[in-house]
């Protein structure tokens, strides 16, 4: 399962690591990460990704910190 239209950064990461997987935060950052060139096959080698807004996720903050994942607060 990836990320939908209606997600957040949070809630997709929540969802993620939440499922009877037990996703780890890489796996699931690199689910729920969004590109520069929105996730589609054109412009792949000049795509950049996008930081992952986090603001009021001190936990998740934590672990982007831990595995060095950029993101907003």
């Amino acid at each position: 399962m990836g990320r939908t239209i209606n997600d957040t950064d949070i809630s997709c990461l929540r969802k993620q690591m939440g499922s009877e997987i037990h996703t780890s935060f890489p796996l699931a950052a690199n689910t729920c990460q969004r590109w520069t060139n929105h996730n589609t096959i054109f412009n792949q080698k000049s795509a950049k990704p996008i930081p992952l807004n986090l603001k009021g996720a001190p936990d998740l903050q934590a672990q982007a910190e831990e595995y060095s994942y950029t993101y907003t607060k």
